[in-house]
């Protein structure tokens, strides 16, 4: 991230990096080739972008391309968040008089501000109306080097919390929920053989508690949604998902914590069981619902610390999803319904347990709201069904 600002701008750069990043929890973007400008990201604003440009424009043809070159950076953003628009807020420090900018107008999602000095930064409507505390916050006591210091300390202080919280968060932790998850489901497994006839015969399946529309709804026993996810059918079964939720299960654990992982884990059983038993009526079981749904959750996780991940939720998680669903829909006798249906519950189940170190209130709102709908969505089919 390569930018020049004159002297003249140098203390409105600094008040305006100072309120995005210290007050309104921006992170800095570095982009290949954007020289000259400042990129800021914060996908939980109403402005998802901040620029801050000090490239001279001298007429509106160089707005306009600088403009078309927003939008392209902005697809390219748009498709690492997962996010439909990107709103912008496009400061510039250093326009001609030659050019033109329609105060009201916005430019595909992005909104342009000629930016002369502090005053015309706290005037602006588009602003005030996202910001409504900047003009208070941008009236600083110091001045000169002083105020130099104090932005420049407190930026430093911001970005030295922020490494702590990201230190805190990716550093490894035993996983002893993972590992009882594990123990767990391999016990039931081995108690199938010696209290029963083995894993694949149906009547040990179904007394050790597996997965079926006619027992959950005729009979009424609702426990089997969730005793099915420690059930699997075969060793090659079980192996497979003790092995994912090995790999997937520790990174969950120790980004969520251990009541927010087993909360997820047995939530995501839960939407995956539900989903089954609207589309099938054979005996189902495995933990490969559950599974997806920490999938889900790894989705939720790596959408709000992509900057740490890399393209790691691009390359690796995204099309490991895919491939299981793809494969779940050509290959007979798995249950891509369950599969689904924890996918889905896993990513809801997240929003509503929240990260660590963010301020999820809106989200976690958002995810009870699509839950029952969700929840709604199944019992609506569940009643077709009597």
């Amino acid at each position: 991230m390569n930018y020049t600002i004159s002297k003249q701008n140098e203390e409105l750069v600094m008040k305006l990096l100072h309120y995005f990043i210290t007050d309104q929890n921006y992170n800095p973007v570095i982009l290949r080739g954007a020289q000259n400008e400042i990129w800021l990201e914060n996908l939980e604003s109403d402005y998802k972008i901040i620029r801050i440009v000090s490239n001279y424009i001298h007429n509106d043809e160089q707005l306009d391309f600088d403009i078309f070159k927003t939008k392209q950076i902005m697809k390219s953003i748009k498709k690492k968040t997962l996010s439909f628009k990107v709103p912008t807020l496009s400061i510039f420090l250093n326009l001609g008089d030659n050019v033109h900018i329609d105060k009201e107008a916005n430019y595909d999602y992005i909104t342009c501000l000629n930016v002369k000095n502090i005053e015309d930064v706290v005037k602006n409507n588009h602003v005030l109306e996202v910001f409504p505390d900047i003009k208070k916050t941008l009236n600083y006591k110091e001045e000169g080097l002083n105020l130099f210091v104090k932005l420049t300390s407190e930026i430093n202080k911001k970005t030295e919390a922020d490494a702590l919280e990201a230190e805190d968060l990716f550093k490894p932790k035993k996983p002893t929920v993972t590992y009882a998850l594990i123990i767990i489901n391999i016990l039931v497994f081995l108690a199938m053989y010696i209290f029963g006839n083995g894993s694949e015969d149906n009547l040990t399946l179904i007394a050790f508690g597996a997965n079926n529309r006619g027992l959950v709804l005729g009979l009424h026993e609702y426990y089997r949604l969730l005793t099915s996810c420690f059930i699997h059918i075969g060793i090659l079964h079980l192996f497979v998902n003790m092995y994912s939720l090995f790999v997937i299960g520790t990174q969950i654990e120790n980004f969520f914590g251990k009541i927010k992982y087993l909360i997820i884990y047995l939530g995501s059983a839960l939407f995956g069981s539900l989903l089954s038993i609207c589309f099938s009526n054979s005996i189902s079981a495995g933990a490969s619902g559950a599974i997806f749904g920490l999938l889900g959750a790894m989705l939720y996780f790596g959408h709000h610390y992509r900057l740490y991940l890399g393209n790691t939720l691009y390359s690796q998680i995204i099309p490991i999803i895919i491939l299981n669903l793809g494969l779940g829909f050509f290959t007979p006798g798995i249950d891509n319904a369950c599969h689904i249906g924890g996918l889905i519950g896993g990513i809801f189940i997240s929003m509503i347990c929240g990260l660590k170190y963010k301020n999820n209130k809106s989200e976690r709102i958002n995810g009870i709201i699509l839950s029952t709908i969700f929840l709604g969505f199944v019992i609506f089919l569940i009643s077709s069904l009597l």
